[in-house]
């Protein structure tokens, strides 16, 4: 809202380059130049100063954002600006002088100006060696031989934008001429102003264009970056805010707005104040103070953008933790500026809008009144605040259709009830554009939502968790604290200090998450799949005659007749789960057919049978044939028939649960695809015929990829790309496109999620002693070198492929998309076993992946809850990491035999990643422990959450809390010491010495009892505390469920505790 910084300046679509660069609207100039004409002639007395001639002089370009009449004319009446152009209108003339490349674009208007008004257009060209002195002289005659209505003695009289300082050299001396003239000046701003206040249907659309852009930048980029920050209690400035939010703007894919880049600009800069420090003036600024979002603060943004260069703008308030009088003071606020919005109707007068404002400030909270600003805000158009239309108690103009204006209402240096310095001082704002219609108004920023419930924010709900987080602040500047000063010393006690950082996040995000009931697993059984009914015939004269009574498979309906009772009865072969045959010592066959029956176990869910639970179903049946051949060609007919059915199903049920894709947009003529040879596709298409190389072609939205088959082939959006990974081959014997995609599509019959595209850069299967080596290279050293050379170039083919997507991607509206090929980094590489082979497993700067072996492996590292690092300790060769997603539905990834060599590097590259890893001793049931969380999620946020997977702490609180190790007791009847430590993998020599001869003494007080005695007596102590003696299963039970974090089943119930 910076008054005098920002301009028309430049046109939003680039600068005056040359004669070709641009066209005039010929139908908008005339429509335009008749208007200015009639305006001026109708109201030249009281709004144009009784000027004869309008004399508009441009000033040269400037970086400075500012907003002038002069510049306003030119987009207005010409579509763009002219820099250093003066331009003087008369009765019969209009004079232009101006620099020959912009005399050559303005040469066209003469016969549309001589068609609408009447007036001829001279052209005076201003070379680069010259002042332009003889041409303004020129100029200056021709105005004084012009004829006057008011009679021939009287001196013609000049309209000038007085307002305006003359910049430049061309101007400077333009204006000493006008003075020098001897002719009457006078000021034409009011003209201007009146002439730009009601907008035509074009000039409404660039308006609303604009709105949407502004009010979009509010919702989608400013609010959730500004709870981004104070949720994550980050400390930044508002001139960062304010540079962020401008690129935002900028961009419109950003934000989700199809507008393209080159028609936006900014009004302003973005405004964020907070902290006690406001100014609701427009020209107010962004300072370099951190944003203040404690208890009671108050955040005030604003942001203006622009469309072919006419304005909108919007203003918003954020109440962090608010008062009663903030509340108030809200509502109250609130209430006046829709008021003020509603009393703009065709008609009322501008003081009447302020007055409707005002009333309703001095009906609920009279003791505001003095702290409402002076005005409601302006119009606006080509310039940000038109002067002639100020919504205040004394501007007595009517409200017209077509008129737009920046309704801002707001109460400054208000005093809430804090103790918080920066919080006691604080002010209120709101603005919106609003367009006048003929019925009354609409407010083209309403996306932006100002209601209290939604820019209200509540933190501290209760004094007590006030003291939590001041508590939990401290700790951690003393954890960040000590980080400084031991980064020099001990890299494992910082990355330990960084992890219970990390910890301390991520359980807060965790408990968040399930406080919101967000990713929590539901049903993991799907529902039934939704089939076709499965019909063989639709009535009995559909059945092929019988010619005997043996069995027969119709292939054509897929349908086996079966002889019951002198009867062929029909059953699809759908319905048949096995079919076999088996043959006795009497040359007698046997045929068995096993049908699929609903409640049998392990039958899977068929919509049919559960549309039919009440009919009384077969479940298998038998026949005996003295004909083994027969027997053997039906059993073989029915294994085919039923193979292929169930084939086409499941491809249909497959394709039936895709998401539906755009189309793909083929490059034309003019744009030649981007294109990769040679291919091979992982998974590879159907059928046994030979595998076709094929063309990976990148198009306008997507990629194509086909072979010479016209069947095969497959089409990816980019829009449905999650992760694209370039992997050239280094150790590997492939170079690779891999494609990792949001939803899944179809290769051929498979459905797959993961789409590769490779070249072999050598033979992968060699021939040993096959060919015959050169004479002239006995140890294949050439052989070597091609190989060499070969692989190269492909690498190279396909680096070059990936350049040339990416800065496709790099296009406005690919930016959404966030698009770009990774990389993986070899040397953070590690060997595990992710599904039943050993493979090679490597990050990226988003991804964990394995891309060489079938299946893939793609983890997005933003998808991570936390890892496991399972089965770690002395003497072990290999370990394990389970990887938890915050997605519960989701299993657990396991990736298993990892060298412990890869321990350390592991450990850091998480570290890196901002993950949080815990280490344990044996593997997890996982399952288990999921169903556990999110079976009371309320007690495992209060227990600490992850951190029942912490090691160290679970051993340091071992000696606190009997509770905390009741799911780890191999048994109750154990005899326990009160100075015994529990942590039994890291016992001494001497602690087993000691224990020994504990024992021993033990025995001697017992000594003469027999072990009958000495084992009814314990049952009798344990009796007393409640618990039964452990059998052997239940020992073997409870050092199962050890693994699963869950108590002993035997035992009596306890609470369990996670550690």
């Amino acid at each position: 809202m910076v008054e005098g910084r920002n301009a028309n300046g430049a046109p939003s679509n680039g600068k005056l380059a040359g004669g070709n660069a641009y066209t005039i609207d010929l139908d908008t100039f005339s429509r335009r130049l008749k208007a200015l004409y009639s305006h001026w002639h109708k109201h030249k007395d009281d709004l144009w100063g009784s000027s004869d001639a309008l004399a508009i002089a441009t000033p040269p370009p400037s970086e400075d954002l500012r907003y002038l009449k002069s510049s306003a004319v030119n987009i207005w009446l010409l579509g763009y600006e002219f820099p250093e152009t003066i331009m003087v209108f008369g009765d019969k003339q209009i004079h232009f002088l101006c620099s020959q490349k912009k005399a050559l674009l303005l040469s066209v208007v003469k016969s549309a100006a001589k068609e609408a008004v009447d007036v001829e257009v001279i052209v005076h060209v201003k070379v680069k060696s010259e002042d332009g002195s003889a041409q303004m002289d020129n100029v200056l005659q021709a105005i004084r031989r012009q004829p006057k209505s008011d009679g021939p003695d009287t001196l013609v009289v000049i309209g000038y934008l007085a307002r305006e300082a003359p910049e430049g050299k061309l101007l400077e001396i333009w204006a000493d001429k006008m003075k020098n003239s001897g002719l009457p000046l006078s000021d034409i701003s009011n003209g201007l102003a009146d002439l730009f206040a009601v907008k035509e249907q074009s000039e409404i659309i660039d308006v609303k264009k604009a709105a949407y852009l502004t009010a979009s930048a509010m919702k989608n980029f400013v609010v959730p970056k500004l709870e981004k920050v104070i949720d994550e209690e980050d400390k930044v400035t508002h001139s960062l805010l304010m540079d962020d939010t401008e690129k935002a703007i900028l961009e419109p894919a950003k934000i989700k707005v199809k507008l393209k880049a080159e028609n936006v600009d900014i009004c302003y800069p973005p405004i964020f104040q907070s902290g006690g420090n406001f100014d609701l003036r427009p020209s107010a600024t962004s300072n370099d103070d951190h944003l203040y979002y404690d208890s009671a603060s108050v955040i005030i943004c604003a942001v203006g953008s622009r469309y072919n260069s006419y304005c909108s703008n919007v203003a918003r308030t954020f109440l962090i933790d608010s008062t009663s009088i903030q509340n108030k003071a809200y509502e109250v606020l609130l209430k006046a500026h829709e008021a003020a919005i509603g009393a703009l109707k065709p008609g009322n007068k501008l003081s009447s809008v302020y007055q409707t404002a005002l009333a309703v400030v001095e009906r609920d909270a009279p003791e505001f009144v003095s702290n409402l600003t002076k005005s409601a805000g302006t119009g606006i158009g080509l310039e940000f605040r038109e002067s002639g239309l100020i919504i205040n108690a004394k501007n007595d103009k009517l409200v017209k259709a077509g008129m737009v204006f920046n309704v801002s209402l707001g109460f400054h240096n208000l005093q809430a009830e804090t103790t918080a310095e920066k919080s006691r001082n604080f002010s209120l704002l709101l603005a919106d554009t609003v367009i006048v219609t003929n019925e009354g108004h609409e407010v083209v920023t309403h996306l932006s939502t100002k209601a209290l419930k939604d820019v209200a924010y509540s933190f501290n709900e209760d004094e007590e968790e006030e003291e939590v987080n001041v508590k939990t602040d401290s700790t951690r500047k003393e954890a960040l604290y000590s980080k400084a000063t031991l980064r020099s010393n001990n890299q494992e006690e910082l990355r330990r200090q960084h992890q219970a950082e990390l910890a301390r996040q991520k359980n807060e995000e965790t408990a968040r998450r399930l406080a919101g009931g967000g990713a929590l697993p539901g049903n993991s059984r799907g529902a039934a799949k939704a089939s076709s009914d499965l019909v063989a015939y639709k009535s009995i004269n559909d059945l092929p005659p019988s010619r005997d009574m043996i069995i027969q498979v119709d292939q054509k309906n897929e349908a086996i007749l079966l002889p019951i009772y002198g009867t062929m009865v029909p059953f699809h072969v759908a319905t048949v789960k096995t079919v076999s045959s088996q043959q006795d010592t009497n040359r007698n066959c046997y045929i068995r057919i096993i049908f699929n029956v609903p409640g049998t176990p392990f039958t899977p869910v068929d919509a049919n049978a559960v549309k039919n639970q009440s009919s009384i179903h077969l479940k298998e049946v038998s026949f005996r044939s003295k004909d083994p051949r027969h027997i053997s060609e039906v059993v073989q007919l029915i294994k085919t028939l039923r193979r292929n059915v169930m084939a086409r199903e499941s491809e249909r049920a497959e394709r039936a649960t895709l998401v539906t894709q755009e189309k793909l947009v083929l490059a034309g003529n003019k744009f030649k695809p981007v294109r990769l040879s040679d291919l091979s596709i992982r998974p590879s298409f159907g059928g046994r015929a030979r595998k076709l190389p094929g063309t990976l072609e990148a198009h306008v939205n997507g990629f194509r990829y086909s072979t010479s088959r016209p069947d095969e082939r497959v089409d990816i959006m980019f829009g449905n790309i999650k992760h694209a990974f370039f992997q050239p081959s280094e150790k590997e014997m492939i170079t690779l496109l891999h494609f990792h995609l949001h939803n899944h599509i179809m290769v051929g019959n498979k459905k797959t999620k993961d789409v590769q595209f490779y070249v072999e850069v050598m033979d992968v299967v060699q021939t040993l002693g096959g060919g015959k080596r050169s004479a002239y290279d006995p140890d294949e050293i050439e052989e070597e070198q091609r190989e060499r050379q070969r692989k190269n170039k492909f690498n190279l083919d396909f680096q070059n492929f990936v350049n040339r997507v990416n800065d496709m991607w790099t296009q406005p509206q690919f930016k959404g998309l966030d698009l770009e090929f990774d990389q993986p980094l070899r040397e953070l590489g590690f060997h595990g076993v992710p599904y039943k082979s050993s493979a090679f497993i490597v990050p990226t700067s988003s991804c964990l992946v394995e891309l060489i072996e079938t299946p893939f492996l793609v983890i997005t590292l933003s998808d991570i809850e936390i890892v496991n690092l399972e089965r770690v300790g002395f003497g072990q060769k290999n370990f394990d990491m389970a990887i938890v997603f915050k997605d519960f539905k989701r299993e657990v990834m396991r990736i298993d035999s990892i060298p412990v060599s890869a321990l350390d590097g592991i450990k850091e590259w998480l570290d890196t990643t901002d993950i949080k890893y815990y280490e344990s001793k044996m593997n997890l049931n996982w399952r288990e422990v999921l169903k556990t969380i999110t079976d009371d999620p309320q007690r495992f946020i209060e227990e600490g959450g992850w951190e029942f997977l912490n090691i160290d702490a679970s051993d340091s609180e071992s000696g606190e809390s009997e509770e905390s190790d009741q799911g780890y007791e191999p048994s109750d009847a154990e005899p326990e010491s009160d100075s015994e430590d529990e942590d039994s993998d890291s016992e001494s020599l001497v602690d087993s010495e000691e224990e020994e001869e504990e024992e021993d003494e033990d025995s001697e007080e017992e000594k003469g009892k027999s072990w009958e005695e000495l084992e009814k007596e314990a049952s009798n102590a344990d009796r007393e505390k409640g618990d039964e003696p452990d059998s052997e299963d239940e020992r073997r039970r409870k050092k199962n469920f050890g693994k699963s974090r869950s108590g002993p089943s035997s035992a009596a119930p306890k609470r369990m505790k996670f550690r």
